[in-house]
């Protein structure tokens, strides 16, 4: 009876610690789908606020095109940045206002294009 229950012992010595091995190993992984989440998060807020962001400015710059074209960027400048976002281009031609702004995340950065003008002159 000694010899089988050495025998037993001894096949199962080469699968010790393997439980602890494969936990760690899954805990990893985890921590690895939870950070990606979380970035995917962050882009995705970005996102949303570039695209408010660059919406309003568009909006804004469009409403005040009468006055000049710097009037207008001026206007969706500060528009943009009360959004929590930073206009890179605008350009006013006309009633038209067509701009780009951007947002960032942590390491991220958002770019979006907004267009706006009056009803039938804003179709590209």
């Amino acid at each position: 009876m000694p010899r089988t229950a050495e025998r037993r012992a001894a096949a199962g010595a080469g699968d010790r610690g393997s439980a602890t091995v494969w936990a760690a190993l899954c805990a990893t992984l985890l921590c690895l789908v939870f950070a990606a989440v979380l970035a995917l998060g962050q882009v995705t807020g970005a996102r949303q606020r570039a695209a408010a962001a660059a919406d309003l400015a568009a909006l804004a710059a469009a409403d005040v095109a009468p006055d000049g074209a710097d009037a207008a960027c001026a206007l969706a400048r500060r528009v943009a940045g009360a959004q929590g976002a930073r206009l890179v281009r605008c350009h006013v031609g006309g009633e038209i206002s067509d701009l780009t702004a951007e947002a960032r995340a942590g390491p991220y950065s958002v770019r979006v294009r907004a267009r706006a003008g009056p009803g039938d002159a804003a179709a590209p």
